[in-house]
């Protein structure tokens, strides 16, 4: 799967649902069976689930925790859904992901999800499980597991350890959690804004009207991308010499960084990469 911004929860027990909700316009699209799906209906989720006719190469499986009295039957259920990646709420331990990996008995994407303490001060290890390419915030459960609020200012420094732990770990930028206020879109924007801004690559939704906002939020603008072309224009005219722009030098940080606008609004220069 390539690096996705927009990762779009729908329940599992809803199977109707699913093809909405690939058509929504979310890169990605979770199939819940933990948090959506209330225990006395996880068996038939798991059942739609592997009946399910869809585009398995954009589905995310958010499976029970490995302490859950679920996971068990999830594993078995990993084994006969063919999609393209799996979730493991609460991850803490190798083993558990290395136990989805198995179930699979092929080549899948993890992607752990840190709701914990624990999880958080594991996170380097788990990004080393092969397979798993990023991590994923679930700020509600880890607030709960702190005892403290779940409001951006709480958890701000968690988020700054969850991005520079994973650049540590030579991981891509991870997916932050939820904005569970569905009509508040000035929030969802400012929070999804805020977590680009902190680092992060991607950002997990809970209904097909957060899509756009979130998947704007996420690009370049583009006043961003004429300064990032104007920086790149202006070192190939200048030569060997010191070149400026918008009365600032331009040094290599401030090159690689124009470069990476770009390539996340998938634009080129014409002009070879350094």
């Amino acid at each position: 799967m390539n690096s996705a911004v927009t990762y779009l929860f729908v329940p599992g027990d809803r199977p109707e649902r699913f093809e909405k909700a690939l058509g929504s316009g979310a890169d990605r699209i979770i199939i819940d069976l933990e948090d959506a799906v209330r225990p006395e209906r996880k068996a038939e989720a798991r059942a739609g689930l592997v009946e399910a006719d869809i585009d398995w190469s954009r589905v995310v499986v958010r499976i029970n925790d490995a302490a859950s009295p679920h996971f068990a039957a999830d594993l078995d259920c990993v084994a006969s859904a063919p999609a393209a990646a799996f979730m493991l709420p609460k991850a803490e331990t190798t083993e558990s992901l290395t136990a989805v990996r198995q179930a699979a008995g092929r080549k899948v994407e993890l992607l752990p999800q840190i709701e914990t303490a624990r999880g958080l001060d594991r996170l380097q290890t788990l990004l080393a499980v092969p397979d798993v390419r990023r991590a994923a915030f679930g700020h509600l459960d880890f607030a709960l597991d702190l005892g403290a609020a779940p409001d951006w200012d709480a958890l701000a420094l968690v988020r700054s350890e969850l991005v520079l732990r994973s650049r540590l770990a030579g991981a891509e930028a991870p997916i932050d959690s939820v904005t569970p206020d569905i009509k508040d879109t000035d929030k969802l924007r400012l929070e999804s804004e805020t977590a680009r801004r902190f680092g992060f690559g991607g950002k997990l939704l809970i209904h097909p009207a957060q899509v756009a906002t979130v998947a704007l939020a996420f690009a370049p603008s583009p006043a961003e991308c004429d300064w990032a072309e104007r920086v790149l224009a202006a070192l190939a005219e200048g030569g060997a010499g010191a070149v400026a722009v918008d009365g600032k030098m331009v040094d290599k940080p401030v090159e690689d960084a124009a470069r990476r606008i770009l390539a996340r609004a998938g634009r080129t220069t014409g002009l070879a990469d350094a």
